[in-house]
């Protein structure tokens, strides 16, 4: 399974924003970001945030379209041949190719474990998956770019469920919202993918125009 090894401050230092890659200590004041806000590199101090090393911010149309598609990926710790094949299968998709993504992108089990407030990152919820701790439609999933579609149920491996982690997660993700396009009982510790996800219930900061413009054009 292939993963970025990249230090994730500072892939939101080079987006010039948190993009709350460690969950948790993103809000505290041990966040990296809130020290040194300015992008890594030599010439990090001065460059502004669309690449320009004059530090005067104005980006081309290629560099926003970069910066955006990059910023998608790293939300969603997706590398780039993986992010290149969502976008086909989001082309050849009915509607409109840049929301068509967007929930590609949702829809990974990864996400959805995160989205349900079980993990307080991707990353974590990605380690979750991996170690064969959920189950999907009754049968074990260890695969965090698994797709789910709307009816799909996802519940925790029992013998998961004697683990101390699981075993105060009730508590811990009862303080987590769960996006209306999901079903989520924590009581029964089970979840459901109800529908695919709408525009406004996926991050506002992604512009998924641009992500197309930066494919459309090579």
């Amino acid at each position: 399974m292939a993963k970025s090894l990249s230090p994730v401050c500072k892939l939101c230092r080079r987006e010039g924003e948190k993009l709350y890659l460690k969950g948790e200590r993103c809000f505290t004041p041990k966040c990296s970001f809130e020290k040194r806000s300015f992008a890594p590199g030599q010439h990090g101090r001065t460059a502004g945030k669309g690449g320009s090393a004059s530090g005067t911010g104005r980006a081309s149309d290629f560099a926003r379209q970069l910066r955006a598609k990059q910023k998608a990926r790293r939300v969603y710790g997706v590398l780039e041949r993986q992010f290149r094949r969502y976008y086909d299968k989001a082309i050849v998709g009915r509607g409109l190719t840049g929301l068509n993504l967007l929930q590609i992108l949702e829809s990974r089990l990864d996400n959805i474990v995160f989205r349900l407030g079980y993990a307080s990152s991707r990353a974590q919820a990605r380690a979750l998956v991996s170690h064969g701790h959920f189950f999907v439609n009754g049968r074990r999933a260890d695969v965090p770019s698994m797709l789910l579609s709307a009816g799909d149920q996802i519940t925790i491996k029992e013998t998961s469920n004697k683990l101390a982690y699981f075993k105060d997660l009730s508590a811990y993700a009862e303080k987590r919202n769960v996006p209306g396009w999901l079903n989520r009982d924590l009581k029964a510790m089970n979840a459901s993918v109800a529908r695919m996800p709408e525009r406004v219930e996926i991050d506002g900061t992604l512009d998924e125009q641009l992500i197309v413009e930066y494919y459309s054009r090579r």
